[in-house]
């Protein structure tokens, strides 16, 4: 697409990324994958057959690192009590801006949204890492002039937690401000919606006897699963809109990145580059939507 074809800025479907002119380094910005490393390999695919896992994995875009970087935390409140090691000669995104075990990647964009939407900025759904823990935040990108910065928290004092070149560091998400108080919840009893109540019951017999054939080890004739990946319950019933993947639409690069020769800069204790190959060893061996 080249800038005429491109949409208008400020329009409704819009979600612009503007690199910031003091910055040298920006990540790639992709749609997120709905694949997982642990759920192909950890649970020999099974987990893949959740439809709801795969669509949280992939609502929205991943923010991967430009740079392999290892972390460590002693422990302390103070600024200095992370330390953070890069190859020799490599700009990284990661600072410790906040003390207490959080380290902080630097985010080059300011990203303006159409009005009246925000960004949910997150870790990668789905995607625990041993010893450290992504923050969340929530983010006015209809009206902010400034950046944004994505945050985690170490969990392992003494642990070395390393990012990979290529890993997701931050996943976006818009949401519409207002829709969660928009809504006015309620707790009722199932048996006060007779058609809900009776598909309900389709569910649970279909249910109860799929598990009934498993203890039996019956799986030739086990009741035919997979309603909630068509959008169909148990009576036969289609759902009026149903997802069962998502088509996020990638950035597009409308203007080239400034040409800006990056210093070398020192390291005190280099690391290797290690085996990364993008994204398909993170989420798994095909690396493509199943």
């Amino acid at each position: 697409m080249t800038p005429a074809q491109a949409r208008p800025e400020g329009s409704p479907d819009s979600i612009t990324a503007y690199r910031t002119p003091e910055s040298r380094l920006f990540p790639e910005i992709v749609p997120a994958s709905p694949d997982r490393a642990w759920m192909d390999e950890g649970t020999r695919g099974w987990a893949n057959r959740c439809l709801p896992l795969r669509i949280a994995n992939a609502n929205g875009w991943f923010i991967l690192n430009p740079t392999a970087v290892e972390v460590q935390w002693n422990g302390s409140r103070a600024l200095d009590g992370i330390k953070i090691e890069a190859r020799d000669g490599e700009e990284v995104l990661v600072q410790s801006m906040f003390g207490f075990g959080i380290v902080t990647f630097v985010l080059p964009y300011l990203f303006r949204t159409p009005p009246g939407v925000n960004l949910l900025a997150r870790g990668p759904a789905n995607s625990p890492k041993d010893g450290i823990s992504p923050l969340e935040g929530i983010i006015e990108t209809d009206w902010l002039p400034f950046t944004f910065t994505m945050n985690w928290q170490i969990t392992r004092p003494g642990k070395k937690i390393r990012f990979e070149r290529g890993e997701p560091i931050a996943m976006l998400a818009p949401q519409r401000r207002f829709d969660t108080e928009s809504f006015a919840p309620e707790i009722r009893n199932l048996s006060s919606n007779a058609e809900l109540l009776e598909k309900f019951e389709a569910w649970m017999a279909d249910r109860q006897e799929a598990q009934r054939q498993k203890r039996e080890s019956n799986y030739q004739a086990r009741v035919k699963q997979g309603h909630y990946i068509r959008g169909q319950d148990h009576l036969g019933d289609h759902a009026v809109e149903h997802q069962n993947k998502l088509k996020v639409k990638p950035f597009l690069e409308i203007e080239p990145a400034p040409v800006v020769e990056l210093p070398r800069l020192e390291s005190a204790s280099p690391i290797k580059t290690g085996s990364w190959t993008r994204l398909k060893s993170y989420f798994g061996s095909s690396g493509t939507s199943k």
